[in-house]
């Protein structure tokens, strides 16, 4: 578990924020992989002072501690690692559902209000970015909850693994002008700009629709649970895309609440 705090914030676009979080402990992160994620925790709305984990056995000690105390959990992405300042940027998708008076998500609420010097805990949890070996280039899918991976992976990405990108965001101001990636890549950008469309919608239909270059390829895809199900089932069936080059993982389920 590291202890950091807020080194800088900047908004990106109308929907996404990035957060610079550093300190002493930014020393024990290995850097293990492309998408590395993590457990973010946070203040809640209320909270003058975080209480933290202190150990590895987060989960008892969070469910112990009493709702006023307790702080906010997410999980994600590392957008991109900063060693120079030992520290390491974290971008925030920015959402609150459409036509309701419900408060702003936890995670967009603090992202908006952090300052500098703010005390936050995170906890690594790895990779799931694992090119097949032999893949002549990569298929890469999600919403905006997987831009910060994505995003990360076609930077540190080669020229010899280009990639077919379909990325979906809320609306057309959160396309990105300028993207790092390898040679030969395209980027199919999918605003919504509708926010009564479920998320996820929009990339599925395009990976369905498109037809995809020839060769083997390994495919990462994330973002609403529906949408990375739905990906690879579409591959393995429609397209018989052996599983074992399929890499697809539920970030968020719409309609619900994660932890924290």
């Amino acid at each position: 578990m590291l202890r950091l705090t807020v080194r800088g914030r900047e908004q990106v676009s109308s929907h996404f924020v990035s957060i610079t979080l550093g300190g002493n402990d930014f020393q024990y992160l290995e850097q293990s992989g492309y998408d590395q994620a993590g457990r973010l925790f946070f203040a809640g709305p209320g909270q003058d002072e975080v209480v933290l984990p202190a150990s590895e056995k987060w989960m008892l000690q969070y469910t112990l501690q009493s709702a006023r105390r307790r702080p906010r959990v997410r999980s994600y992405s590392i957008r991109r690692f900063r060693p120079e300042m030992s520290a390491f940027d974290i971008e925030f998708s920015l959402h609150k559902e459409h036509d309701s008076d419900r408060p702003a998500a936890p995670g967009t609420a603090w992202a908006l209000a952090a300052e500098p010097g703010d005390e936050v805990a995170f906890l690594d949890e790895g990779c799931g970015y694992v090119p097949t070996a032999g893949s002549a280039w990569q298929l890469l899918v999600g919403d905006e909850s997987a831009l910060p991976a994505i995003l990360a992976i076609l930077e540190c990405s080669s020229d010899a693994l280009p990639a077919e990108v379909f990325l979906e965001v809320p609306t057309s101001d959160d396309v990105r002008g300028e993207v790092t990636a390898p040679a030969a890549t395209k980027i199919h950008w999918l605003p919504r700009n509708d926010p009564s469309m479920r998320p996820g919608t929009l990339a599925l239909q395009a990976v369905k629709d498109a037809q995809l270059r020839p060769g083997s390829y390994y495919t990462w895809a994330a973002g609403e649970s529906a949408l990375a199900t739905g990906i690879r089932r579409h591959l393995v069936n429609d397209r018989n895309v052996p599983k074992s080059d399929i890499s697809f993982r539920g970030y968020w389920r719409h309609g619900r609440a994660s932890l924290g």
